[in-house]
């Protein structure tokens, strides 16, 4: 009775639109005003003190058990929850929890190799042919995939007006495809460094694919392994920021403005939260170990702090919710196949991750920008207009 009363104040609160949820004990109850947007079906009581806990957590893995069955679009769902005001993701009494996270080399090479060294066979299912796992960019609505992550690559390039037979050190380079493309397309020297094992391999394997080796590198290290003296005209680094942890952010930029020369740019592409730093429970837990989303205001503290200025900022939020769409789509239609790699938790995990992360976007809980960035005055080697940004050269 104690769990039923419980479950009704938290429900009512907890969503935007209005749904009908199935309880234990069969019996159904309708939350908010209009035709329910969803059914969730709950098996079992999940214990209510692992919801005060932290309901993101709980929730998280109650559903990848199969104790919670959605029936409606699960994305609207959780965009539902992160638009409702007293939603458990806004409400503190259920996100006490958190799981402990520590950014030593050696814990930050566990976190990515836990995530990435998962196997190139999985990714290669349901990333598209270029192997990006980052945000795309949709220049028009009949973009597929693969041609936005194309673009994706082009714009952060010629962001940095780079200039043949120049240098570009890519930390997080991923399997390569940004760092590889600088050097065939854009002539420049490029140097990429990874903490993935699987990414490392690969990415040596396209660069004598290609007979790339006198134009580029790979690393597997830690970015903070690099000699302090080795400077490069041009840095990029995507999707790597929400690794490093928030009391290594002042660190991280502190890297990029020591390996960047002077008046070189940078382009930094990356998660952020307009309104402040946070973590998910769930997500931190079982998919991103050491995941921090920093605030913008408190990655330009750190960018200013460092002998850096910024030239220009772009929000990429709707282009990283289409990107993760497309990636549910294609990780359903080889739902069978992961199935046979992993199994069934496995799979409602990640349909639940990428789908729970485009439902972020959506509703402006967490944004994704491009942060452009000089050593020295703003833009001191760039154009004066952004003209230049949109000149294609692929």
């Amino acid at each position: 009775m104690l769990e039923k009363v419980f479950y009704n104040e938290f429900l009512k609160r907890s969503f935007a639109e209005p749904l009908e949820v199935t309880f234990w004990d069969g019996k159904t109850k309708k939350y908010g005003h209009g035709t329910p947007k969803a059914h969730i079906t709950i098996h079992k009581p999940i214990p209510i003190r692992e919801v005060k806990k932290n309901a993101s957590i709980a929730l998280g893995e109650a559903y990848m058990n199969g104790t919670i069955e959605i029936d409606g679009n699960l994305e609207d769902l959780i965009t539902s929850a992160y638009q409702a005001a007293d939603s458990f993701f806004r409400d503190k009494r259920f996100i006490k929890f958190l799981p402990k996270a520590s950014h030593s080399e050696s814990e930050s090479k566990k976190d990515v190799q836990d995530h990435y060294d998962i196997g190139n066979d999985f990714y290669r299912l349901w990333l598209d042919k270029t192997m990006t796992y980052s945000c795309a960019y949709f220049e028009k609505p009949t973009d597929s995939l693969y041609q936005a992550q194309e673009n994706k690559i082009h714009h952060i390039i010629q962001k940095l007006h780079p200039q043949p037979g120049r240098t570009l050190l890519d930390i997080g380079c991923g399997w390569g495809t940004l760092m590889l493309t600088a050097a065939k397309k854009y002539n420049l020297r490029v140097t990429g460094v990874t903490l993935s094992q699987e990414q490392y391999d690969y990415v040596q394997s396209q660069i004598k694919k290609y007979g790339l080796e006198n134009l580029a590198e790979v690393r597997l290290e830690d970015y903070r392994e690099l000699p302090k003296d080795e400077q490069f005209d041009y840095i990029t680094s995507v999707g790597m920021f929400e690794h490093v942890g928030k009391e290594n952010l002042g660190e991280y930029f502190e890297t990029v403005s020591t390996h960047l020369k002077d008046n070189g740019s940078a382009l930094i592409h990356g998660i952020t939260r307009q309104q402040g730093g946070a973590v998910n429970g769930w997500i931190n837990k079982w998919i991103f170990p050491g995941g921090y989303i920093p605030g913008l205001t408190e990655n330009i503290q750190h960018i200013v702090d460092n002998r850096l200025q910024v030239y220009d900022l772009e929000s990429l939020r709707r282009h990283y919710q289409r990107t993760l769409e497309e990636w549910d789509k294609n990780f359903n239609r080889v739902r069978s196949e992961v199935t046979e790699m992993f199994d069934e938790q496995f799979v409602r995990m990640w349909d639940l991750y990428l789908q729970a992360c485009a439902a972020s976007f959506k509703s402006g809980n967490i944004d994704v920008m491009q942060y452009l960035i000089t050593k020295g005055p703003s833009g001191a080697s760039l154009p004066m207009t952004r003209d230049y940004m949109a000149e294609k050269n692929n």
